[in-house]
């Protein structure tokens, strides 16, 4: 079966960087996009970015464009997102899915498959 797995997450300081990973398996992911959402205490899953699985296509949200990063390598079946200038409202849980589309979405519920998480918390 389809498994995503994300590892990475930590504290960090304000300022700092974290690079989080996402192994997938389980399929042939060349027909799907990736995307990683967040969510924080008491707010709802968030939409961060998404890159089709050649790499072809990204696309972030407006409040981390500049500082996160999406990217695929595609030998080890694994995307990234690179953060840096990290703040403290980037706290929260990181969720790396998988839509079975060749092109970028942003919405939820257009993924099918997701990771367990892995918390971030960027101290002030």
């Amino acid at each position: 079966q389809v498994q995503l797995v994300e590892s990475g997450g930590g504290l960090v300081q304000a300022g700092g960087s974290l690079r989080l990973s996402c192994a997938a398996s389980g399929r042939t992911f060349s027909s799907y996009s990736m995307g990683w959402f967040r969510q924080a205490p008491g707010k709802e899953r968030e939409f961060v970015a998404a890159i089709t699985w050649s790499g072809s296509s990204t696309y972030a949200t407006d409040s981390v464009k500049g500082r996160f990063t999406i990217s695929t390598d595609n030998a080890k079946n694994t995307v990234y997102l690179q953060m840096n200038s990290l703040k403290p409202e980037d706290t929260a849980v990181y969720y790396c899915a998988a839509a079975t589309y060749n092109r970028i979405v942003t919405s939820s519920r257009s993924y099918v498959y997701w990771g367990q998480g892995t918390r971030v918390t960027v101290s002030s």
